[in-house]
């Protein structure tokens, strides 16, 4: 029996407007994200935004997950080498530099998780690839998802992508179910075979969220227990949508007027 949560019609209704207020966050912090800002200044911007403007509540903020200590901000910040979970703090950003802000707010119980990345100043060649294999990879997954269709289907399409790129898949870290828990089944992994995994059911909501790198798969963990490096130090990149399973297909939550197009090899497969 699965045990992947199908939503009611008011969760789903609660995910919409968690999902689009997740999103409008990104849409503001975005003129801000640009050379000479401080990770800790966007932290502190995001954070008056959802708490002074929104009304919402940042899930990261004192999140716990057995065996960590609680986050100490409300939105992560990951650099470069970073994959995941970075922790905004006095780190100024440069010329050269991407930079994923992973955003999840709390709107009457519901969570709204996204992300997406922002290349600072002239990006170079590499990271603007990278970030745009990544989002490919993330649309390609997202396109999968059905009624009938497998999990293992969402990762196939991300793992072939990727790697046809000539980029990894980082393994340890994964999309994931979420409504009124911030994490919950199933694990949406990003890499796999067509056919395996749980079956899509009409009412599933989940995260699908590549983190893909340039070099190899390989991850190293901070001191702080949060911060997610790759070993390698090559780059990494990441984006994030948090997708209903609906009778005919799919429906991506969380939208805002800001959120990027979907890729061309999506519009144009429509």
């Amino acid at each position: 029996m699965s045990t992947i949560r199908i939503n009611t019609a008011a969760d789903i209704e609660g995910m919409r407007v968690a999902g689009k207020l997740g999103a409008e966050v990104l849409d503001y912090i975005t003129p801000f994200v640009k050379v000479g800002v401080t990770t800790g200044e966007l932290d502190r911007l995001c954070h008056e935004y959802m708490v002074n403007v929104q009304g919402t509540i940042p899930a990261p903020l004192n999140y716990c997950p057995p065996g960590y200590t609680p986050y100490p901000k409300a939105i992560c910040t990951s650099v470069n080498d970073v994959i995941c979970h970075g922790i905004p703090g006095d780190k100024v950003l440069k010329s050269g530099d991407s930079v994923n802000l992973d955003i999840t707010v709390i709107k009457d119980g519901y969570h709204g998780d996204n992300s997406r990345m922002f290349l600072v100043g002239t990006p170079t060649i590499l990271a603007k690839r990278l970030s745009e294999i990544t989002y490919e990879c993330m649309w390609l997954g997202i396109a999968q998802i059905k009624p009938g269709a497998h999990l293992g289907d969402i990762g196939h399409a991300i793992q072939q992508h990727a790697e046809k790129a000539g980029y990894s898949v980082v393994r340890e870290f994964c999309g994931h179910g979420i409504g009124k828990v911030f994490h919950e089944e199933p694990q949406v992994l990003h890499y796999g075979k067509p056919g395996t995994l749980e079956r899509l059911e009409a009412g599933m909501i989940f995260t699908v969220e590549p983190m893909i790198n340039s070099g190899r798969r390989e991850i190293r963990e901070m001191n702080d227990g949060w911060t997610i490096k790759t070993k390698d130090r090559s780059l990494s990149a990441q984006w994030e949508h948090t997708v209903l399973v609906t009778e005919t297909g799919y429906e991506v939550l969380t939208v805002s007027p800001g959120m990027p197009p979907p890729p061309a090899l999506i519009l144009n497969k429509a």
